[in-house]
């Protein structure tokens, strides 16, 4: 910084140099130079800007202090009143140079007039000489006007200073040029670098997110408070006597016009008690804790580690969980359950609230009075009821852990699968701590066979609303909410449909014996919603429809899935003579005598339905787990857990249900596009505005179910398409008015108790569909009796009970609407093969069984076609359609229906 005041000779404004201008005291002059040393600025410096490079200096050689007198004695006088003029330090280019120009102070009223006498002219002896009387010395050597002490100047009353730019902690726009500029301080911290800058802008940028850090730290630790504090003081929690009051309301159930009433659900209440705290045995109470919350009596009403892992499994997309007792009583009184941060923040502060305005007993108490354990139970003592007809205070620790269970997903309490399940996992927690032994764990508490609903539906409908609060339940919409807050479900039922399935059912199985228990599914295939559900007479005791079963042969068409993705297909030939498979040498043969001999193609091998072909497909080709990827893709959502032989033909441990095996048909029917089966097509609240809509839920979007292509996964299902399309009419039950059909029988082999394979079948399938709708039919045996018998005493076979509820339901649905075909329809891989002339004799048949026997079958299926000539002769020749003379059925090649 520098001062200027007056004007010089030169007429130059005089310059007072400040510490940031002066020139660095020659080497060794130090104190004895006679300068007066302005000391440095005081205060911080925010940044300290390096010096640019810049050559070196020639040290001066320090003068004597006789030189230095002598110089101060030859210096002219200043006029009286008159300040000494002061040398001015040279500028920052002279000084850079080492060239001195100094600069002589202006008095207040202009320049200094010359000395008396005249400008001082050197003498001739030199340029000092001495005053008269005065002794002439060496002559002093040249001053520097460096050396001159600074003075103060008078301040001039005619000509204000400018105002010093003050030094502040303001930051550089741009930093680089700063540097560049050459500021210099009095600081030499050595020469400048290029990576100095970039250095300093890093450390800026640090900085500034340091900085950052610090206060998003303070305001996530202050505002949570602050907000917490806040929503403390607004909220309340309702009292157990209203919060069962309002959970009292009616939930209307519609068919898929959405106009027609299927049927009101609504529960009057007349079975809760609202027990006290010593009322509940202390065993009810730590099945519930080890079930939902193992913490409650020592947690603040939430626990922070199970909200962590709610949310993991909402990221992971898993269900939420992680609430505490505490706040699954909030979520019960509030009646709201949306998967929000809002409602999650809300529910914490109540919980919070509640535990400190109530003490354990209490909240524990409310709890078990209002919680839902299904089977229209509110409350624990009329979950006694409901599940095992008994009062609250006889129920065992093993009964107590089945209730506690319930409470998950009580929608599912009729289910046995689930109520087992539950009650494995609440046992072992009791266990584990310490609440239960394994004497008194004992055997599965069978509950009571039980309504769960109070309906007006009656037979096989009756069930349909736990199935719809089932498949909610799995879409985060609780049957607890829905009844709390009155919602309308629109299911996907056709009234029309439901109704052809219920009179198809029951005039087939009419004077049927007692053990045979069919179960019916129709799904539109593009939608994937249930137009008509059968799972029994008594359906909402135990569905068969939803029950697992071996398929048997119907199970086939996903051997073809995985050998055509492999690029074979329909004429791939095969050997269809029995031989053994696997490591264990098992012998596998077929359960009638081929009518295309020795050798085979995959499509008569699927019309004969022939167990070897299919064997030998699997075990040699494709593999099993190519078979269990097939299914998974068509859309059979049970895990196939069998990996041996037996998958090939739908036996061992492969066991689908009949909604799949509607379901994964579906998918060949809408030419390799899965689309989820679904009950419910929306749900509305009060006023009519959707809560739920199935068809736009991620679950139920469009797949490609085979490849991602698109072309190849429709020529993939095309291809299945045209190896079932034979079957309906091979089999005697080819749908009415020559309309388009494909499908797929199978059978189980049964096997008594003592192991021995005979010649009966425990289980039963027709699965078939058109481009309208896709229907599977099942049949089972019960406990008591597990052989397949019909009222004539006759085995039963697909093509028998199953196959013709089947038709009949086909029938009567389809009648009146459009005849569609499949599409046009292109072969993958070989499709042009030889046969030779073949002589078959009448084929023998005992059953489509996936056991294999060891002895050749000695029965015949029924069916209603008219027996095989004993002759039949192919030749080489394109797939085309079969042609009929007389009562001879010749198939030259692989057929072609609506191709």
């Amino acid at each position: 910084m520098t001062a200027t005041g007056g004007t010089s000779p030169t007429g130059r404004p005089a310059t007072i140099r400040t510490p940031a201008t002066r020139p660095r005291s020659a080497p060794g002059s130090g104190a004895r130079s006679g300068r007066t040393r302005t000391p440095r600025r005081a205060g911080p410096r925010r940044h300290r800007a390096r010096r640019p490079v810049r050559r070196a200096r020639p040290r001066r050689p320090a003068r004597s202090a006789l030189v230095r007198r002598a110089v101060r004695r030859c210096r002219p006088a200043a006029p009286a009143g008159r300040p000494s003029a002061v040398p001015a330090a040279p500028d920052a280019a002279a000084r850079r140079s080492g060239q001195a120009r100094p600069r002589q102070a202006d008095a207040p009223g202009g320049p200094l007039p010359p000395p008396p006498g005249g400008p001082h002219t050197p003498s001739p002896g030199g340029p000092h000489t001495p005053p008269p009387g005065m002794r002439q010395g060496p002559p002093p050597p040249r001053r520097d006007p460096a050396e001159d002490p600074t003075v103060m100047l008078r301040p001039q009353p005619d000509r204000s200073l400018p105002e010093p730019a003050l030094l502040t902690h303001r930051e550089p726009d741009d930093e680089a040029a700063f540097y560049e500029s050459g500021y210099d301080d009095d600081y030499d911290d050595g020469p400048a670098t290029p990576g100095d800058a970039k250095l300093a802008r890093r450390k800026k940028i640090w900085r500034r997110i340091r900085r950052t850090a610090y206060v998003g730290t303070a305001l996530g630790i202050i505002t949570p408070i602050i907000a917490f504090f806040i929503t403390y003081q607004l909220v309340e929690v309702k009292d157990p006597a209203s919060v069962a009051a309002e959970q009292n309301k009616v939930v209307t159930f519609l068919y898929a016009d959405e106009k027609t009433e299927m049927t009101k659900v609504a529960e009057d209440g007349g079975n809760r008690i609202m027990l006290k705290h010593d009322e509940i045995p202390e065993h009810v109470r730590k099945a519930v804790y080890a079930a939902e919350d193992t913490t409650f009596e020592s947690n603040a009403g939430f626990d922070l580690s199970g909200i962590a892992r709610a949310v993991w499994n909402q990221v992971q997309g898993k269900a939420g969980g992680g609430s505490t007792i505490t706040q699954q009583y909030i979520k019960i009184s509030s009646g709201d359950d949306d998967q929000t941060l809002q409602r999650k923040w809300v529910e914490i502060v109540k919980a919070y609230k509640m535990s400190e305005t109530y003490d354990k007993d209490e909240i524990v108490t409310a709890y078990l009075n209002t919680i839902y354990f299904g089977r229209g139970a509110y409350g624990v003592a009329a979950a006694a009821k409901a599940f095992f007809n008994t009062d609250i205070s006889k129920i065992t620790k093993s009964q107590a852990a089945l209730l506690a269970g319930m409470i998950q997903a009580p929608g599912r309490a009729n289910n046995e699968e689930y109520q087992q399940k539950r009650w494995g996992y609440v046992t072992k927690r009791m266990i584990e701590l310490g609440w239960l032994t394994e004497a008194e764990k004992g055997e599965f508490p069978t509950p009571v066979k039980g309504e769960d609903t109070k309906t007006s539906l009656s037979g096989p409908r009756k069930g349909l609303p736990a199935l719809a609060f089932e498949e909610l339940e799995g879409k985060g919409y609780t049957e607890q909410e829905i009844k709390a807050k009155g919602y309308t479900v629109v299911m996907t039922i056709d009234p029309r449909a439901q109704q052809i399935a219920e009179k198809s059912v029951a005039e087939v199985m009419k004077g049927q014996p007692k053990n045979l228990h069919p179960a019916l599914v129709a799904i539109d295939p593009q939608s994937g919603a249930v137009r008509a559900y059968y799972g029994g007479e008594r359906g909402w005791e135990f569905d068969f429809a939803a029950a697992l079963q071996q398929p048997g042969s119907s199970f086939k068409p996903f051997d073809l899935v995985a050998l055509l993705k492999k690029g074979e297909g329909l004429g791939k030939m095969y050997d269809s003579t029995p031989k053994a498979f696997g490591e264990d040498g098992k012998f596998v043969r077929n359960a009638s005598r081929p009518r295309c001999g020795t050798q085979c193609t995959v499509a008569e091998a699927m019309k004969e339905s022939l167990n070897v072909v299919f064997s030998d497909m699997v075990y040699n080709d494709v593999k099993p787990t190519g078979v269990a990827d097939a299914a998974k893709q068509a859309g059979i959502r049970t895990p196939i857990k069998d990996r041996s032989i037996n998958i090939a033909i739908g036996g061992g441990d492969t066991l689908v249900s009949t909604l799949d095996m509607a379901s994964s048909y579906a998918t060949f029917a809408a030419n390799g596009t899965y689309r989820a089966p679904h009950l419910v097509s929306k749900v509305l609240d009060s006023n009519g505005e959707i809560v739920y809509d199935a068809a736009n839920h991620p679950d139920n979007l469009d797949k490609q179910a085979f490849d991602q292509d698109r072309d190849t996964n429709a020529k993939i299902a095309r291809n299945v398409t045209e190896s079932l399309l034979p079957i309906p009419d091979y089999s005697g039950i080819e749908c009415a008015e020559q309309r388009l059909c494909a499908g797929k029988t199978g059978t189980h082999q049964y096997v008594n108790a003592q192991g021995e394979e005979t010649e009966h079948n425990s289980k039963a399938w027709m699965v078939g569909y058109t481009p309208q709708i896709s229907a599977a039919v099942s049949l089972t045996g019960d406990k008591k009796e597990r052989r397949l018998i019909d009222k004539d005493g006759t085995i039963i076979y697909g093509s028998g009970v199953p196959g013709q509820i089947w038709k009949l339901f086909m029938d009567r649905y389809l009648a009146g609407k459009d005849k569609l075909d499949f599409g046009p329809y292109e072969p993958i891989g070989e499709v042009e093969y030889e046969t030779e002339t073949q002589t078959t004799e009448e084929p023998v048949t005992t059953t489509d069984a996936t056991t294999t026997t060891t002895t050749e079958p000695t029965t015949t299926e029924p069916t209603d076609t008219t027996d095989p000539t004993e002759t039949e002769t192919t030749t080489k020749t394109r797939p085309g359609r079969p042609t009929e003379t007389g009562d001879l059925t010749t198939e030259p090649g692989f057929p072609l229906p609506g191709g």
